[in-house]
């Protein structure tokens, strides 16, 4: 077989890797006609189809999927060695990405980087977004770790991620100082107003199931999917919610709102995700290490 020509297996790879050949030939800077043309001449040197078309997409073949994922090792090897050059050998400093789930609660996410804050050797950089974004920038090394409050779902295990528990905090009903005066769940809520997080949250399952227990049908003023809009609600509305005290932290510090009572045995986990490689910053390694 002729020697491999890497240019066009990194054209390969970023058409693989995309799904799609008119994206990839405007994020590569080519035409698509020229882009085809070495894909084409990729295949004919190592005498193997990659792609078939289906309809108006392109899929791999069964030989172009093995392709792909010695692709991915050597050009996934090529952008870390890259990052370990950047960001180990040039400067002193040392720098982390950390993708957040725009989600997520801002107090915990300040408690996690809290250790970076005071170590004058490391800088940081936050970035909030969907899952698969973020999962996208670790596997494109623009991202170090990614926070979120849901493990990895199935449709993400075709990567090799690693996945940490870092925190669970208990989840509680919290509502306003200055009505205090009720008993437990769930004879003394009968006519409690709630904001409470979306139907599709796992605090919000718990709930549910304490509800179901009891066979208590809570009175919903308002949902949020977002835990800081459901901080401000719980701060602003005269009304009771359910989540980890450290979202409204402050607002119970403050005496604005306080913790009612517990669920039982229920939490909100918070996980730290990084994409299996050689080279793990040393601050990164030194921050797991102590929410472990």
């Amino acid at each position: 077989m002729s020697r491999l020509n890497y240019h066009h297996l990194y054209y390969f790879w970023s058409v693989a890797r995309i799904g799609n050949l008119t994206q990839a030939a405007k994020e590569l800077h080519l035409s698509q006609s020229a882009l085809s043309t070495q894909i084409k001449q990729l295949e004919h040197t190592i005498n193997i189809e990659l792609f078939e078309r289906k309809g108006r997409t392109l899929a791999l073949t069964d030989m172009g999927k093995r392709v792909q994922m010695y692709a991915n090792d050597i050009f996934t090897k090529g952008e870390e060695l890259s990052s370990f050059i950047h960001k180990g050998l040039i400067s002193q400093t040392q720098h982390l990405s950390i993708g957040v789930l725009n989600t997520l609660s801002r107090n915990f996410i300040e408690e996690f980087i809290n250790p970076l804050m005071s170590n004058d050797e490391v800088r940081f950089s936050l970035t909030a977004g969907r899952m698969d974004g973020l999962l996208n920038g670790l596997a494109e090394h623009e991202l170090d770790l990614v926070l979120t409050n849901k493990p990895i779902g199935l449709e993400h295990y075709d990567q090799l991620w690693q996945s940490q528990l870092v925190s669970r905090q208990p989840l509680a009903i919290v509502g306003p100082a200055d009505k205090k005066t009720r008993g437990q769940f769930p004879s003394g809520y009968k006519d409690a107003q709630w904001v409470l997080p979306a139907k599709t949250s796992a605090i919000r399952d718990s709930f549910n199931a304490l509800c179901a227990r009891w066979q208590y049908q809570p009175k919903i003023k308002a949902e949020a999917d977002d835990m800081a809009m459901l901080r401000l609600l719980a701060r602003d509305s005269g009304a009771l919610s359910v989540l980890p005290s450290v979202v409204v932290k402050d607002e119970i510090e403050q005496g604005l709102l306080v913790e009612y009572q517990r669920l039982p045995d229920a939490f909100e986990h918070f996980y730290a995700i990084t994409a299996q490689r050689k080279f793990v910053p040393d601050i990164l390694k030194s921050l797991l290490a102590k929410t472990c």
